[in-house]
């Protein structure tokens, strides 16, 4: 059933992708304290932001950097199935002493990138990592996250720089809940991501090296998924994401979860892993926020149709119509949008934004303006108003019109006033002329007496 599950859900996550959004954000409010510096949580079905909390507020993402560098590796490589990698002993000694997480990968394996993507996920494997960036960037790791970085330019990021390619902490690599959102939803589209990602346990076989033939088990470090790491965190409808933490970014998990019918995503950042005495913290706080997020969102948000293509929303001025002066205006399509069920959608706030008049010819479904509809003082969504019917032009009315407005032009009344101001000095100079011309006729009168 999950296998069957998740390329649906890749697929509906496509279609989001390519149909433009009609929704943006509703925040509602939510009846619990939160332990994650930042929040974002997502329907998945309508692509609407159902809570925030410092949404767009820089942070260390730890390893969920390693979304992004999914991204690249999936689009820099054709075949990930049969391209082999052979890791060098420069790249892996290269995270000695960081601190870092392992997949326990060894120099001299001879590893596919499929192999190496799933010890990059499941394990959050460090070493995979650099070893698929080191081969991408032949042998410039740096070459590689510049790939990471123009992909988040393309894909809307406007608050994310990477500088690495597995999350260990540097000032300069940041992201926010908002821009990681879209980077896993992208990310969602692609092939094998979400399989690899759900995964709990992982094995291999490397193809060559001091181990080759050798199997190889890899464990999930997502305790939402998996109920052997911690059945108090594990959630049954939880999907994937991915996890990350060190003591700069707290601990971090992007999730999503399904459940009756409803697709969620949850991007929680910053937990704190370390108290002010830098003892480790053991409560997982983004586990248990985003757990108890999809649980709000399951048990309080429904699906609300709020407008219908065939319903009127009001009209505007018509002109050069026969016998008809408003014209009927109606939705481009449905709109239906994520709504706390306690809420009726006579709620939702309409405000048109359309011009004082339009003129004929109108064909039925032209776009005449737009809507926004807002609840509780947050907008929800930007959708289009057309004609509701198609109405011919008045030729007669037309022409009427086009006459008035010649005459009542503001160029027709300066030629009109100069034509009269030329006609009266016309006037005058023909009235003194022939005063002029009348006293010569006299004057030569009086001479001939």
């Amino acid at each position: 059933m999950k296998k069957k599950l998740f390329p649906l859900l890749c697929l509906v996550l496509t279609v989001c992708m390519l149909v433009p959004s009609y929704a943006s954000a509703a925040t509602f409010n939510i009846d619990f304290e939160t332990n994650s510096a930042a929040i974002e949580l997502i329907n998945l079905d309508t692509d609407t932001i159902v809570y925030q909390k410092n949404a767009d507020a820089k942070r260390a993402p730890a390893s969920t950097t390693k979304i992004m560098s999914f991204i690249v590796v999936s689009e820099q490589i054709e075949d990930l199935e049969n391209t082999q990698v052979t890791v060098t002993k420069e790249v892996v000694d290269r995270l000695l002493g960081t601190g870092s997480s392992l997949s326990g990968i060894k120099e001299n394996d001879v590893l596919t990138v499929m192999q190496l993507l799933n010890c990059m996920m499941v394990p959050s494997g460090n070493d995979a990592a650099l070893v698929l960036a080191d081969y991408i960037g032949n042998g410039n790791a740096n070459a590689f996250v510049e790939l990471m970085n123009q992909k988040a330019q393309e894909l809307g990021c406007v608050n994310t720089h990477f500088m690495n390619p597995h999350g260990l902490h540097d000032d300069n690599h940041y992201t926010t809940a908002h821009d990681l959102y879209l980077i896993t939803k992208y990310a969602m589209t692609l092939p094998h991501f979400t399989d690899i990602t759900d995964q709990t346990r992982y094995t291999y076989t490397p193809a060559g090296g001091p181990e080759a033939g050798q199997e190889r088990t890899l464990v999930t470090t997502n305790r939402l998924i998996d109920p052997n790491l911690d059945p108090s965190l594990y959630y049954r409808y939880a999907r994937g994401i991915k996890t990350g933490s060190h003591d700069q970014a707290g601990y971090c998990l992007v999730s999503s979860a399904t459940k009756g019918g409803y697709s969620y995503m949850c991007v929680a950042l910053g937990s704190p892993s370390v108290d002010e005495n830098g003892n480790k913290i053991t409560n997982r706080g983004e586990m248990i926020d985003s757990k108890n997020l999809y649980e709000w969102a399951f048990n309080n948000l429904e699906m609300k149709d709020v407008l219908n293509s065939e319903d009127s929303v009001g009209e505007i001025q018509l002109d050069y119509a026969w016998n008809k002066d408003k014209l009927l205006l109606v939705p481009a399509k449905n709109y239906s949008t994520i709504m706390p069920d306690s809420v009726d959608v006579s709620s939702v706030i309409l405000t048109k934004n359309l011009p004082e008049s339009v003129e004929a010819p109108i064909k039925k479904g032209d776009k005449i303006g737009t809507a926004t509809l807002s609840y509780a003082g947050q907008e929800l969504a930007t959708v289009d108003l057309v004609a509701a019917e198609s109405v011919e032009r008045s030729e007669l009315l037309h022409s009427v019109d086009t006459v008035k407005s010649i005459f009542t032009s503001t160029w027709f009344l300066v030629i009109a006033g100069i034509i009269l101001v030329l006609v009266l000095i016309y006037i005058v100079l023909a009235l003194i002329y022939n005063r002029k011309k009348k006293n010569l006729r006299k004057v030569k009168k009086y001479r001939r007496m």
